[in-house]
């Protein structure tokens, strides 16, 4: 029998998970796969490579949000297996899986993982701590929300969360200059915020540019640039309405492979919902390094 492991949250989302595990391993049972479940603890006492290693798998599954995918992702790559990995949303947010086309029928997305459909997708990179982001890094205004919305508001309200912490945080809206490097290329800006993404679902929000693909070889840097506030909430209404920015004037949209960017400040940046390090941060794409069941 297929062997997957299934790390998984509980309390991601609405905490609803722990209660259809025993309906989700009869499923895989009946498509004759076998699950081992690790149920992760969060605050540093996981050790998912070493549950990974020793398991030797077939396949992985990440049950939870985009910050569970993170640390499952990076836990097969530092364990230096090349295995497909599969998504079970079940945290507020779910970017990368949306994006893949993976929701709730969870019967039918057995019936794929059973029958290895899988593609090979792309990754990132943080040069400065060998960190891995599957959708985004970013830092600015609004980009840190993710991690900073307590978990009760955002089992209790889901996205609505988000979205009532970023309307608190619009009145303390403020720019900063920013040196940006994509493939040898500088660019100077005064800019709001700054995502770097290999998918165009990024924060719930549905197509933030176009063309962006996540098997490319390519990252897209997309910057909000210093604006007056109807500007500003003029691009945050296209993005919440699914509309694409990369074409606007106060947007600088770049594709490149490798990037460069340092701040006159120090900025803490945002790696798929999860705190990253402090800025200046190297970026660079690793070509369709993980395959995914979809």
């Amino acid at each position: 029998m297929k062997k997957l492991g299934l790390i998984y949250n509980p309390v991601s989302g609405h905490a609803l998970f722990k209660g259809k595990l025993d309906s989700l391993i009869d499923m895989f049972q009946r498509h004759g796969i076998v699950l081992c479940p690790y149920r992760t603890r969060g605050g540093g006492q996981d050790d998912l490579g070493r549950f990974l290693r020793e398991m030797c798998p077939d396949g992985v599954l990440a049950a939870g949000g985009d910050g569970t995918v993170h640390a499952v992702v990076n836990a097969i790559l530092e364990s230096d297996i090349d295995v497909p990995l599969g998504i079970l949303g079940s945290g507020t947010s779910n970017d990368f899986a949306t994006h893949l086309g993976i929701h709730g029928n969870w019967e039918a997305y057995i019936e794929r993982i059973a029958a290895d459909e899988s593609r090979r997708v792309d990754l990132g990179q943080i040069e400065e701590t060998g960190q891995y982001f599957v959708n985004v890094v970013s830092a600015g205004v609004l980009t840190g929300i993710a991690h900073e919305v307590k978990s009760t508001y955002k089992n209790a309200l889901g996205k609505l969360a988000y979205y009532l912490k970023g309307i608190g945080e619009i009145p303390r809206l403020r720019s900063f200059s920013v040196q940006i490097t994509a493939d040898h290329v500088r660019y100077e800006e005064e800019i709001f915020l700054f995502v770097i993404a290999n998918s165009p679902v990024v924060a719930g929000m549905k197509k933030i540019g176009q063309d962006i693909a996540i098997d490319d070889g390519m990252l897209d840097l997309l910057a909000v640039k210093k604006t007056g506030l109807p500007q500003f909430m003029s691009v945050a209404a296209d993005l919440f309405s699914g509309k694409s920015v990369t074409e606007r004037e106060n947007i600088l949209h770049v594709r490149a492979k490798n990037f460069e960017i340092h701040a006159e400040e120090v900025l803490p940046s945002d790696i798929d919902g999860e705190c990253g390090p402090m800025l200046p941060l190297r970026v660079r794409t690793l070509p369709l390094s993980l395959s995914v069941y979809c």
